[in-house]
């Protein structure tokens, strides 16, 4: 069954007096795309991370945010001293130089670059910010799979409505092209027997009889018309088996789309002509719901 590429997830916990949450995001992608944003003292797990959405999720956005912090009032963030008095030094230097009178504000300066740095975690802290983010990451990831999986239950029952459209119209046109070659026949020699009346001629039956037949072989569209009812079994098919088929859905949609118009301009009918916009409207309805399937 089809997956869809809308999900959302969350996990939390806290451990020693450290508040974790994580949170994913997945929308729409052509290709799979993962954002992911972590605290200074957790950027260390980005790698690990991504590889596990990748073996999860192959296609859409991934938007990945981890936010900790800190309950028991111990800091994850140090004041580099020796950066602060630098800037300070030179700060009171320009001060000298241009007779000015300013004073330092120490809140402002601690947002300037390298005064403030994240401390790294020793290795039994990074082992144990790696297994609760993990554990996290993983409890997230099971829900946005199960709501991606939901969604998808919803979008292949949408696709198979469309899908049946499509067949319903195809058995009218192909009930109705025989009758189009029958009706032209009739119409071509009412046409020229009133030619003929006043010109008070006739005409070989031979010569009619090809004009016939030339436009019976212009408008055949039944390779056409079994082109597009075996893309729609392999379509139904796919939405029934590969889980992740958007890619295959997609090329699929294209290729009924093109039969469709070549049974439009090849018809020669103007019931067939409607019928087949009906069929290229549910072709449309069913390219927008394939961009959500993963």
């Amino acid at each position: 069954m089809i997956s869809s590429m809308t999900g959302f997830g969350e996990a939390a916990i806290q451990i020693e007096g450290i508040a974790f949450a994580v949170e994913i995001r997945t929308v729409n992608n052509r290709y799979f795309k993962a954002q992911i944003r972590l605290p200074e003292i957790a950027a260390f797990l980005e790698g690990e991370i991504d590889k596990i959405l990748r073996d999860s999720i192959s296609r859409g956005t991934v938007n990945y945010s981890l936010r900790m912090k800190n309950i028991s009032g111990q800091a994850f963030f140090d004041v580099d001293a020796g950066t602060l008095q630098t800037y300070l030094e030179k700060l009171e230097g320009l001060n000298r130089r241009g007779g000015l009178d300013c004073r330092v504000d120490l809140a402002s300066m601690l947002s300037l670059p390298g005064v403030v740095q994240a401390i790294a975690p020793d290795e039994e802290r990074a082992a144990q910010i790696r297994n609760v983010v993990f554990e996290l990451t993983g409890q997230a990831l099971k829900k946005v799979l199960q709501m991606r999986t939901d969604e998808g239950r919803s979008l292949a029952a949408d696709l198979a409505v469309n899908c049946d459209v499509i067949a319903q119209t195809l058995a009218r046109i192909r009930q109705r092209s025989p009758v189009v070659v029958t009706e032209y026949h009739a119409k071509l020699r009412r046409r020229v027997d009133e030619l003929m009346a006043q010109a008070k001629i006739q005409m070989d039956e031979d010569i009619l009889a090809r004009e016939a037949a030339i436009f019976a072989d212009r408008s055949d569209i039944a390779e056409e018309l079994a082109r597009l009812e075996s893309h729609l079994q392999q379509f139904r098919a796919e939405c029934e088996t590969d889980d992740k088929a958007g890619r295959k859905l997609d090329f699929i949609c294209q290729e009924l789309l093109r039969e469709a118009n070549t049974i439009a301009s090849k018809g020669s009918d103007a019931q067939i002509s409607q019928w087949v916009i009906e069929i290229k409207c549910a072709i449309d309805r069913i390219k927008e719901q394939v961009q959500n399937v993963e």
